[in-house]
């Protein structure tokens, strides 16, 4: 297929298989060099400063094949939600987010524990649709929160629910990330109204 012909959904599709194969990439490496622990390396560790490195990698490294594969179908929906708004919404959210995640994660987390996994990417898309329905208030955004909202709503439990082994910081500084990513890129029908009448006066 030409790139004349290409559509930008099947750019982007492309786009948001290359970050999962990325995820399954590491993790395969991963399970399969039993002399390294990634999670260990590239995972946040809260207040210790060998750790503070995971707050940029820790998204990348999942736990096992259980973890990657509970990860990888709601990071695909979600993410490709963010990125039917556009690619520069999408990295904008990504980044922002996963700074304010692994940061968060890093002050308020318990201290010997380790943290990992695109979760905290998954809750911060589905804090962007969210607000996204709420500024724009089109019909395309509130389909897109109320089809995310039906299908990992559920999602939003475990910020409630204190389980072993899930990183509850790490959900709540995602969501907050996604929410403020939100907020700082997108523009009210309002502000594009009165953006449009400055530009005719």
């Amino acid at each position: 297929m030409s790139n004349k012909t290409r559509s930008p959904f099947y750019d982007n599709a492309l786009f948001l298989m290359g970050i999962t194969l990325c995820f399954w990439v590491i993790t395969i490496i991963d399970q399969n060099t039993p002399q390294w622990n990634l999670t260990f390396e590239y995972g946040i560790k809260p207040k210790d400063t060998n750790g503070i490195l995971g707050i940029f990698t820790a998204p990348l490294i999942h736990v096992n094949y259980a973890h990657l594969i509970g990860n990888t179908l709601p990071f695909m929906v979600l993410g490709g939600m963010v990125l039917f708004s556009g690619k520069r919404k999408f990295i904008f959210t990504t980044i922002v987010s996963g700074l304010i995640s692994g940061i968060g994660i890093w002050f308020f987390a318990r201290e010997g524990t380790v943290h990992a996994g695109s979760s905290t990417l998954i809750f911060s898309y589905l804090g962007f649709i969210i607000i996204q329905a709420w500024i724009t208030r089109s019909c395309l955004s509130a389909t897109l929160a109320i089809i995310s909202g039906t299908l990992y709503g559920t999602l939003l439990l475990t910020l409630l629910i204190n389980q072993n082994g899930i990183s509850w910081h790490g959900h709540l500084f995602g969501l907050l990330g996604g929410l403020l990513s939100g907020l700082l890129i997108i523009s009210s029908p309002s502000k594009k109204k009165r953006k449009a009448i400055l530009k005719i006066d």
